[in-house]
Formats: structure tokens, C-alpha cells, sequence
């Protein structure tokens, strides 16, 4: 089943929310709002896969392109252009999907992910049940002294983090630290072997990746039922 799409007005502009409704039979009362990375927008193999996948388990799933994006420029808007974009998918979310009204969840991939953490501590009174992060970008790559996580002891609420072990951008090892002084303490599923996109390497990569994948996907929808 394809995606319902709708439009949102932004203050310079709009863009456009695809939903990825759960059949009834396995539907659950959660929705997750998963944002696109820097480079690649909401119908990249990625996004897709991973909402069809997330819905197919019983979770309401929406993506949705971020202003720049939309308007096919490269460069990334600032940060507060990202949260007011995030925060009206969200107002949406609460009108168009009714399991968005019982528990509400956000996140993303890289970049998406980091601005929900940011709608999130923005608004400690949001109701937001948890934040769904899909390889965060503690750092540039080659940098990880600039580490992006001042904002997180903010969010103050449950996080899964969801990072390869072999991340450019931050490993497990190098997360760890940062999410033990969190309250409440995120969990951390690791993926051995997996870059920033959790892609393998070897030989035998191209047939490992679905159950790689597919590991991601139960973790996430078994820690959203958890909460």
C-alpha cells in the first residue's frame, strides 16, 4: 500500500508528510515520526524501507522532508528552521493519525534524529513519548572532540540509540559516556559491523544485510512497546 501524502504550510514555504499507516490487524497504539538525514530525503531506499518496515510491525510511520529539502537545495537549514519544521509534522501527526494521539514518538536518521532530541528539549512539557535515533551524529567525522551533546541532558525522555560499530560519526564506545550521565537512561543497541547507514562489509555483506535490518527494525518496535 503506497503512503498517504499531505501537505503541511511553513513559514517559508511547505512540505510534504508521507503516512504509512499499520494494518489493523497487527496495528498498535504508538505512531513515530522518523525524520531524513542531510543528504537524502524521506523517499531515499533508507527512509522507505525503514517505514514500510516499522509500519508492517504495527507502528504508524511518518517521514517528511525538511524545508531545504523540499526545495531541492543542498545545504541544511539551521537548526531552529529544522525544529520548526519537526514541530509542525508533529501538530499534523496529532490531527491526521490517531494513534499519534495515545503515544507519540520521534526521531530519525543522523540529522533528523538529532533535531528531535532538539524539539524535545526545547519543550520538556511536549508530550512526546520517546525519541527513536537511528545513528546519531555525536560528531563530525575526524572530529570527535566537536561532540554534539550538550542539548541531550535536556530531553529527559527514554531514547534508543541506534548505532553502527562502525560509525564515522560516533561509535557505541564512544556514546556510551555521554548516555550514562542521561536521566532517563537511554538504551543502546549496537550493530557490529555496520557504518553510519548500518551497511556491512566482507564478502558476505549483500547477504547479511536483510537480517541486519531486521534486527534493527524488531529492536526499535520491541523497545516502542516497551515504554
Amino acid at each position: 500500500m503506497e503512503p498517504r501524502s499531505i501537505s503541511v504550510d511553513l513559514q517559508n514555504g511547505h512540505t510534504t508528510v508521507l503516512i504509512y499507516s499499520a494494518p489493523t490487524a497487527a496495528a498498535r497504539p504508538a505512531a513515530l515520526i522518523l525524520a531524513h538525514g542531510a543528504g537524502a530525503p524521506q523517499r531515499h531506499p533508507f527512509m522507505v524501507s525503514a517505514a514500510r518496515a516499522l509500519s508492517e510491525r504495527g507502528i504508524d510511520v511518518l517521514t517528511f522532508n525538511f524545508l531545504y529539502m523540499e526545495q531541492g537545495r543542498k545545504v541544511p537549514d539551521r537548526m531552529p528552521q529544522l525544529v520548526a519544521c519537526y514541530r509542525a509534522v508533529i501538530d499534523l501527526a496529532r490531527v491526521e493519525v490517531e494513534s499519534a494521539r495515545e503515544r507519540l514518538f520521534i526521531g530519525g536518521k543522523s540529522m533528523g534524529g538529532r533535531a528531535a532530541t532538539h524539539v524535545a528539549s526545547d519543550d520538556p512539557a511536549a508530550a512526546i513519548s520517546g525519541i527513536v535515533l537511528l545513528g546519531y551524529p555525536l560528531h563530525p567525522p575526524g572530529r570527535p572532540e566537536a561532540l554534539r551533546d550538550a542539548h541531550l541532558p535536556g530531553v529527559r525522555r527514554p531514547m534508543l540509540f541506534v548505532q553502527g560499530s562502525r560509525d564515522s560519526f560516533g561509535t557505541p564506545s564512544e556514546l556510551k559516556p555521554v548516555l550514562a550521565s542521561l536521566s532517563p537512561l537511554p538504551t543502546l543497541h549496537t550493530v557490529q559491523g555496520g557504518d553510519h547507514s548500518f551497511k556491512m562489509a566482507g564478502r558476505d555483506a549483500k547477504t547479511r544485510q536483510p537480517s541486519i535490518d531486521s534486527e534493527i527494525y524488531d529492536t526499535v518496535v520491541e523497545w516502542i512497546n516497551g515504554v
